[in-house]
């Protein structure tokens, strides 16, 4: 995990996040006035690291694109969306394919999908067969996970990055926190989750996604800031862990 430097911290403080949203290729996206990070939530071109899988005899006759695989979530377990940007949604097809027929819309933040034990390699991808709130279909691999533990990591994060960070915006501190939770190897993505709120306390969301582990795909960074004179100071960051193949009882990461 890389720590981030006193220049990038600077940089990120002073600098807010921005660029265009990058949802799914082919799903409704709308604009936001408020930056952000540059995010590559498609379908179609996901460069999240896959673990190694098995391809297993097809069993039924079923006309369903790609190769069935041994790999992914078992039937019946809960799994979440994960990754998929606040102005964006994760579709849900009705086969495997980004360019098959969507069924459903599923809200970035959905934690009640049912997954149904069945997988399928399209070559150039995954895809995962879940039922959510009544409709049974097919989501692409790399925006499903398991929700893991929430920590308080806010001494962590100060540690990291050698003071308590002071920014501008939310947007800013909370970009300058998810990134202490990043890698360099894979690249991790950064996505703007939750857009900020000011109230008592200022709060935005960030999922960091790709870190290199198949157990852990990422993190959940949950910021919260002190209002100040035309500043904000960290107050404290929650933190809820993204596993790839189940949680313990304990929300730990298998």
């Amino acid at each position: 995990m890389k720590k981030l430097t006193f220049s990038a911290l600077a940089l990120a403080l002073v600098v807010a996040a921005c660029g265009s949203g990058g949802g799914a290729a082919d799903s409704t996206t709308t604009t936001t006035t408020e930056p952000k990070p540059t995010t590559t939530t498609s379908e179609a071109t996901t460069t999240r690291p896959e673990t190694t899988t098995t391809t297993v005899p097809e069993t039924t006759t079923t006309e369903l694109p790609g190769k069935p695989i041994d790999f992914g979530p078992a039937e019946g377990d809960t799994v979440a969306v994960i990754g998929v940007a606040h102005d964006d949604v994760l579709n849900l097809r009705a086969a495997p394919g980004a360019n098959q027929e969507i069924l459903a819309e599923i809200p970035n933040l959905a934690d009640g999908l049912t997954a149904l034990g069945h997988t399928r390699d399209t070559g150039d991808s995954f895809w995962i067969e879940v039922e959510y709130d009544g409709t049974t279909g097919w989501v692409h691999y790399g925006f499903i996970g398991y929700l893991g533990v929430t920590d308080d990591m806010t001494s962590t994060v100060i540690d990291q990055l050698g003071k308590t960070p002071v920014a501008e915006t939310m947007v800013d501190i909370g970009a300058a926190v998810a990134a202490t939770f990043a890698s360099d190897e894979p690249e991790s993505e950064i996505v703007l989750t939750v857009v900020s709120t000011v109230g008592d306390l200022g709060e935005v969301t960030y999922d960091v996604i790709g870190i290199g582990d198949d157990a852990v795909r990422g993190f959940r960074v949950h910021v919260f800031g002190q209002p100040e004179v035309g500043t904000f100071g960290l107050k404290s960051v929650e933190v809820t862990t993204l596993c790839g193949r189940g949680v313990t009882d304990e929300g730990l990461c298998l």
